[in-house]
């Protein structure tokens, strides 16, 4: 077992105190939006050496003997690399509308900027690896968030009474179109360079939002999440497409799983999110980062269904899995505080992420090592099951 270091991202969206207290370090004042663990080439982990000093990369520890740290199973299946990144997200304000492409867009998107050029680390990049990217997040507090698209009649019924001339030309669409191409069309409309509305137009729709609120609106979430984003992101396309979408709240310790090809943006909450092991995103809006819209609405999935929320399975009382339906991750959480030694989940690499409390992991070989809140750790296949005690919660990523 190896302990592990975390790389921070310093997104502009993030809390500047959420990750800091979760993981026991210092805040800075700067926003801290994502902690990674994991092997990615954006931002690897480092494995820690006895003097507390970052040693070798986790892609250096893979690459020097991939059969005994992945397993013959993994790496038949995904070659010399772990196939999941595991984060810990704060969103403070609203994170960008977003895609994440399926498989085969990826690796013919990466293909073709390499060819063309293109800086991996280009601000203006698409596709920084060759990897989908559907993931999960697990719920630390409380978590909003929007994903995937309404139904068409619903999302025709919140822009109805709106007095605003755009929020009437949506509505007349869907009501044309009370389908998965309807919604193709009013969210192409809102976005496509050549058609997407003034900032003005999108005023409008907000404040109509806001005075339907002020009245007693019979959708003040949809209503008040509109409110948010044009205070947020005043004028972009993207706060009226909220009112396309469904709306999610997660309770701590709930999961949802977003599907590549899945529109969401999450909102604001502390979470813990594992994902296949990418950095490919596709922005459309709510975001000063880069935005790609004829890429986004290459990769987006139309059809109407609620969002997936990942009940969970308890594994010897102790731990509840969530697995998510893909072949790249899975993610459990163990709680105990009974002194008692208790067995986890799982098989193949494993990272775990200590939440809270000092707990004392141990594997059949007799290795053993004690994580404190913030701590991680990185276990290869070779060490086979793991058995944990001592008090407080562990979060394990794995592979099915």
């Amino acid at each position: 077992m190896y302990r592990l270091t975390n790389a921070i991202q310093h997104y502009a969206w993030g809390s500047p105190t959420a990750i800091p207290t979760l993981l026991g370090t210092e805040a800075t004042g700067e926003p801290v939006a994502e902690a990674w663990f994991g092997a990615h080439s954006s931002a690897p982990s480092h494995c820690v050496q006895a003097d507390g000093t970052p040693g070798a990369s986790m892609p250096e520890v893979i690459a020097a003997d991939p059969a005994r740290v992945l397993g013959e199973d993994v790496e038949a299946r995904f070659g010399a690399t772990l196939p999941y990144l595991l984060k810990v997200i704060a969103a403070e304000t609203p994170l960008s509308l977003q895609v994440h492409p399926h498989v085969a867009r990826a690796r013919e998107g990466f293909a073709e900027e390499e060819a063309a050029g293109v800086p991996v680390d280009a601000p203006h990049r698409n596709f920084r690896d060759r990897n989908h990217k559907p993931e999960l997040v697990y719920a630390l507090t409380r978590f909003e968030a929007m994903c995937g698209f309404r139904a068409p009649r619903r999302a025709a019924e919140l822009l109805e009474g709106l007095d605003a001339p755009l929020a009437k030309e949506l509505r007349a669409m869907l009501a044309e179109q009370p389908s998965a191409a309807g919604i193709e069309a009013v969210f192409t409309r809102l976005l496509r360079p050549e058609t997407r509305p003034s900032s003005e137009e999108v005023g409008e729709v907000a404040v109509a939002c806001a005075a339907r609120l002020e009245a007693g609106s019979v959708s003040p979430r949809a209503d008040r999440t509109v409110v948010r984003l044009q205070e947020t992101y005043p004028g972009d396309p993207g706060v009226v497409t909220s009112l396309l979408l469904n709306p999610v709240t997660l309770q701590p310790g709930e999961a949802l799983f977003v599907p590549a090809g899945g529109v969401h943006a999450y909102l604001k909450g502390l979470g813990v999110e594992i994902m296949a092991s990418s950095d490919n995103v596709l922005r459309a809006g709510l975001t000063p980062k880069h935005v790609d819209v004829d890429e986004l609405l290459r990769n987006v999935d139309y059809v109407a269904a609620p969002p997936i929320r990942i009940a969970p399975e308890k594994f010897h009382g102790a731990t509840r899995a969530y697995y998510a339906p893909v072949d790249d991750f899975e993610l459990s959480v163990t709680r105990v505080d009974d002194g008692h030694e208790h067995p986890l989940p799982g098989r193949g690499p494993r990272v775990l992420l200590c939440l809270e409390g000092r707990m004392t992991v141990s594997s059949r070989n007799d290795g053993a090592l004690t994580l404190t809140r913030g701590q991680a750790a990185f276990v290869p296949a070779s060490d086979g099951a793991l058995r944990v005690r001592g008090g407080g919660t562990l979060v394990q990523a794995d592979v099915p």
